[in-house]
């Protein structure tokens, strides 16, 4: 039974056989027991004003620092029923005018005063208090929770647009995984880190520090010329949980890109995959490896005929990018590793990146890419017409195949 029910199941037993101090003393005293958040459990459980449970917390402080004499005098208790009623009881259009406030456009009022402003419990106030309602800011903050809203911030699940084949192209994704491990063949997972700004720039996430000693970082995130930026290209091998990752100093393109898994290849792929003949690799749509890139498929053909590979190709459905198995498998917790420390140099972030473990095993090898990629590469037909390139019977725009040219038997 969590804290609320058990608080609850308490109040029922109790307030039928207690005055209303005593009982404003109880409440506050299991608030004080929960910690913090514990006036808003209680409040939330038992419907009592969380001003009603300050006062009792404020009358407990007192009663611990100046006892009161055991032969003093109780203060008038009120009888059952009395005080004040609640503003939403004497006011009946209350509730519904703050409704219309806090979500105007859901509840059809799209010309609301609030509609384009932030919400606060103190511009709620002021602008009912102009409707001709008396409510003070800490009664919204009361009336907001009885109404079961509460502080949130924004989700991304929107995806953007829904493919009507997408469902279909990660199960035929799935097949074709499979169809690899269970060959022991290679099947590697891609996509580009965004780029990151070098320099002593404030990064996300904390960090342990001496108290009142933080890390001092650069107010404004300008671009330091000397530093600039670096894209890390990360190849995953989804079999063995371990990755690759180039750090690029110049632009994100298709021949970085495939220069990245021809690194992950002489560094770590041949040493796993020895008698390996194909390779299987999925990734975004869009991107320097998205489906529609000229270069990507002339880059990976080069590929194929250098390491005498077929490298087959499946593309996730559009708009589903954070599918991806490189971004929550290896991705995330680079991020995580380095959260709250500024990269002030292109080592640093090597040194980060290669130093990123999990429990379940991963393990990852890095280095600087500090090759030239100009951008702006133009593939004609005639190059595109050379490539041997096989496309699937369903979607050949995602899934596709690179056969080596002039294979060595």
């Amino acid at each position: 039974m969590d804290d609320t029910a058990t608080i609850e199941a308490k109040y029922k037993a109790l307030s039928g056989r207690l005055d209303e101090a005593t009982l404003r003393l109880w409440a506050a005293t299991e608030a004080r027991s929960l910690g913090r958040g514990g006036v808003s459990t209680v409040a939330k459980a038992i419907g009592m004003s969380r001003t009603t449970i300050h006062s009792g917390l404020t009358e407990l402080k007192a009663m611990i620092t100046a006892p009161i004499p055991q032969s003093a005098s109780h203060d008038r208790v009120r009888t059952a029923g009395g005080g004040r009623k609640k503003l939403s009881d004497k006011d009946a259009n209350l509730l519904r005018d703050l409704d219309a406030l806090v979500e105007p456009t859901s509840r059809g009022d799209p010309m609301s005063p609030l509609r384009w402003t932030c919400k606060s419990t103190y511009r709620l106030a002021e602008e009912l208090n102009r409707q001709g309602h008396a409510v003070c800011q800490r009664t919204i903050c009361d009336l907001l929770s009885q109404m079961n809203f509460s502080l949130q911030s924004t989700r991304k699940t929107k995806e953007g647009g829904h493919h009507s084949d997408r469902d279909a192209q990660f199960c035929h994704i799935a097949k074709v995984v499979a169809d690899y491990q269970s060959s022991g063949d290679p099947v590697i997972s891609v996509d580009t880190k965004k780029k990151e700004l070098i320099g002593d720039f404030k990064n996300a996430g904390q960090e342990g520090q001496p108290k009142g000693k933080p890390e001092e970082v650069r107010v404004y995130d300008f671009i330091d010329p000397e530093l600039g930026k670096v894209a890390p290209y990360g190849v995953y091998d989804v079999t063995n949980n371990t990755g690759w990752v180039s750090v690029g100093i110049d632009h994100d393109t298709a021949e970085f890109g495939a220069e990245s898994i021809r690194r992950w290849w002489r560094e770590m792929g041949i040493e796993v995959y020895p008698n390996a003949n194909r390779l299987l690799i999925t990734a975004d749509c869009g991107g320097s490896n998205g489906n529609r890139v000229r270069l990507w498929r002339r880059e990976l053909q080069k590929l194929a005929d250098e390491l005498q590979l077929t490298i087959q190709v499946c593309h996730l459905p559009p708009g589903t990018s954070k599918w991806n198995k490189i971004e929550h498998r290896m991705f995330c917790h680079i991020t995580a590793n380095w959260r709250g420390r500024p990269l002030v140099s292109r080592q640093v972030v090597v040194n980060l990146i290669g130093s990123t473990t999990t429990q379940a095993g991963l393990r990852i090898k890095v280095a600087l890419d500090e090759n030239n990629y100009p951008q702006g590469i133009k593939v004609t037909d005639e190059e595109l017409a050379t490539l041997a390139i096989e496309r699937d019977d369903f979607h050949g725009e995602w899934n596709y195949r690179f056969r080596p040219r002039n294979q060595k038997i």
